[in-house]
């Protein structure tokens, strides 16, 4: 166990905004320069033959559709493989949602001075894995994939196209709108108990490789970690393995033992 925490949140708000700055420039490369090299957002991304599709969106277009189209499930492979290592990082390192909510959290801290807020309220994290089971009844009952048409991450792609192209905004955008109103009502609100697409990344990591270990003999029991937390996890008792866990890192840095540290789950 290392003695020294390590600053993973500037590697990952770097991150955040790196993903954030592809989505928001290549429409405009696109249709400026005709650069198509690389196309879409991240419910469907092309960056030149390569394709990746949002596991969810792909699983709801197979059972909308009940076919199964092989460029597809390629397409679905690299995500799925990544969450089977690594768990929730898409949520964490990659979202257009979370990094949205990470500029909310600054304007909130450059008002109110506090670098914790609370986290409001509260629900059984069940209602993460309904909010998944919910999703594709939904899609099977309406024989439409639901979640093509209003997930809030491929929303904000969306929309920042139809600003670029069409100069207009779809009214389909008031869904990420009200997201992060539950951001400000909630820490994470619909990160951690409503959002389908990372329930379903969390089933698929829920024996991912990479974790946040605890060590309880180093532990000072102080809650920093828990406090830390976005998704409001208690690290110290083990929750940093658990499928709910996006592996940010923040809990990691907020130890002041160096009892928490990511490592690599044995085959």
């Amino acid at each position: 166990m290392a003695k020294r925490s390590k600053r993973y949140t500037p590697l990952r708000l770097l991150t955040l905004s790196s993903a954030f700055l592809l989505i928001l420039v290549t429409p405009y490369l696109n249709m400026r320069f005709h650069f198509n090299f690389i196309q879409g957002w991240f419910q469907s991304l092309s960056i030149g033959n390569l394709w990746f599709v949002s596991p969810l969106e792909g699983l709801e277009s197979i059972l909308t559709s009940r076919s199964i189209y092989g460029p597809l499930l390629v397409g679905m492979l690299t995500p799925i493989t990544l969450a089977l290592l690594l768990g929730r990082v898409f949520c964490s390192w990659i979202c257009p949602i979370s990094f949205l909510s990470e500029v909310t959290d600054w304007i909130i801290r450059l008002f109110t001075r506090k670098k914790h807020r609370p986290f409001g309220l509260r629900l059984p994290r069940r209602v993460f894995w309904f909010a998944l089971i919910g999703e594709i009844l939904i899609a099977l009952i309406i024989g439409a994939p639901i979640f093509v048409f209003l997930s809030p991450p491929g929303l904000v792609g969306r929309e920042i196209m139809m600003i670029t192209l069409f100069k207009t905004i779809a009214i389909e955008g008031v869904v990420v709108v009200i997201v992060l109103a539950m951001h400000v009502f909630s820490k994470r609100m619909f990160c951690r108990y409503f959002c389908p697409l990372g329930a379903l990344l969390a089933l698929i990591g829920i024996k991912r490789r990479l974790i946040i270990e605890a060590d309880l003999d180093e532990c000072l029991k102080c809650n920093m970690c828990k406090r830390a937390c976005p998704l409001g996890l208690d690290p110290q008792k083990g929750e940093g393995t658990s499928p709910y866990c996006w592996n940010c890192g923040k809990c990691t840095e907020a130890c002041k033992a160096s009892a928490l540290a990511f490592k690599w789950r044995e085959f």
